[in-house]
Parts: C-alpha cells; sequence; structure tokens
C-alpha cells in the first residue's frame, strides 16, 4: 500500500488516500533438483509470498516462467520450478546444468565458528554477486516479532536453527546459498539484522535443519494460480429456520 499524494482537498484540509501498487521484487535460488522435466530450485517463501507471476533468470540473463512447486511458511521455506522446455541450449551451456545440475549440500552441523563462508545471491537485483565472512556464531533462531533468540535449544521459538555469519546479506540474497569452502550449500541465505548501531549480523537457515523438508517440498505438485471466477466453493448454502423447524428439529 502506497500513499497518493494527488488527493483531493476536504473540509478539514489534505487527506491522502491509500492505494495499492503492483511492485516487483527479486531474490535468490539453489537449484536443488532435476528430473525429466523441470529443474527444482529453493528459495525463501518471502521471496515468492503474494506474487501473482514468477520468473527465474539465469546467470546469463534469459528468465524464464516458473511457478510454486510448494512452500513451508513458518520456516520460510519454498520450491520453485522451470519446464526444461523453457529453458534454452545456450543457458543450460551457460549453467552447467547437464554436467552439475544440482548444488552440492554439505552438513551444517559440522560447521564451526569462525570457519569461513561465502553468501551467492542477488543484491538489489543487480544480479549475482558474492560476498564473504565467517560463521559468527550457530544455532539462532528468531521469534515470530523477528527478535533474535541466542539459545537455538529453545523449541519455543519459531522457525529453524539459523548460522549467523558477518558475510554480507542484502535485499535480493534472500534465498541464495550460503557455501563453505569445500563449495558446499551449508545456508540458504534469508534475513539481516538491520539497524544504524548493527553491522555484520546477517543469518542463513541450516541446511541440515531442512533437507527432509525441501525433499518434501520438492515432491509436491506445482500449483497454478487461479482466478476469483474459477475458485472452488464448498457447495453449501444456508436459509433462514422457520420457527416450526426450530421446534421441530
Amino acid at each position: 500500500e502506497v500513499q497518493n499524494y494527488f488527493g483531493m482537498y476536504g473540509m478539514y484540509g489534505y487527506a491522502p488516500q491509500q492505494q495499492e501498487q503492483e511492485v516487483e521484487g527479486s531474490g535468490s535460488g539453489i537449484i536443488v533438483g532435476k528430473n525429466d522435466d523441470e529443474l527444482l530450485i529453493a528459495t525463501n517463501y518471502h521471496v515468492v509470498e503474494g506474487a501473482d507471476t514468477l520468473s527465474v533468470a539465469f546467470t546469463d540473463g534469459n528468465a524464464v516462467e516458473a511457478s510454486v512447486k510448494g512452500f513451508d511458511e513458518e520456516r520460510d521455506l519454498a520450491v520453485v520450478s522451470v519446464s526444461l522446455d523453457d529453458v534454452e541450449d545456450d543457458t543450460m551451456d551457460a549453467e552447467v546444468i547437464e554436467l552439475s545440475p544440482i548444488a552440492k549440500i554439505g552438513s551444517s552441523d559440522d560447521l564451526k565458528v569462525g570457519e569461513q563462508v561465502v553468501a551467492i545471491g542477488n543484491a538489489l537485483g543487480y544480479g549475482q554477486s558474492v560476498t564473504t565472512g565467517i560463521v559468527s556464531a550457530k544455532n539462532r533462531r528468531m521469534d515470530s516479532d523477528n527478535n533474535t533468540v541466542t539459545d537455538g535449544s529453545d523449541d519455543s521459538s519459531d522457525g529453524v536453527n539459523l548460522i549467523q555469519t558477518d558475510a554480507a546479506i542484502n535485499p535480493g540474497n534472500s534465498g541464495g546459498a550460503l557455501l563453505n569452502m569445500e563449495g558446499e550449500v551449508v545456508g540458504i541465505n534469508s534475513a539481516k539484522l538491520a539497524s544504524t548501531e548493527v553491522e555484520g549480523m546477517g543469518y542463513a537457515i541450516a541446511i541440515s535443519d531442512v533437507t527432509d523438508i525441501l525433499q518434501n517440498l520438492m515432491n509436491e505438485t506445482s500449483r497454478d494460480k487461479l482466478d476469483d471466477s474459477e475458485h472452488g466453493v464448498l457447495g453449501i448454502k444456508g436459509y433462514s429456520v422457520s420457527s416450526e423447524a426450530v421446534q421441530m428439529y
């Protein structure tokens, strides 16, 4: 929602109106699977949340239409699919998809504080970007108010375990890979703590905590968004009840 500053003056002065405006968002993703028909890409749920249309742009700049395969809102995870028929041969070659289609998944459990990591993403939507840093802390969580919970063993906090890193994670990096020095995915970049007095506090979803969840999401059936006229209905109608019916039943 945005303010409309071209509204009319009323008897009590200027009264701006609220308007809805369609905007474009961007994020990052990790190719985590490939079958006979499609590429499967992991990202954050908040990257695809509320999107009317979705496209995936590869590193060569070619973009293709995509659809949501499955999502887990609580854990901020989603898997989107791209039809292989829509991916051009040049893009296939550029992405080395035929040789190495799937990102190598590592173990976030084996990470040590101080270990070097690399965050790959799409900072500010400008295209692929890479930042580097270290693992600052493990077993962080965020509660429903986006406050960091330092004890990851506290099951009362929401979501999954997070890796804290000082590698720069900026808007557009969400859903991208946090890699160890073996090139293995150890986290999915998810959030940062932004404040004038805070620097170098980014968070990635620990990959070992969500591997099974991603596998389940990859096996779901893609769903197309329907127009309101095509939505299903329950088929129940309500009627006023007469006093005779009340007495009878």
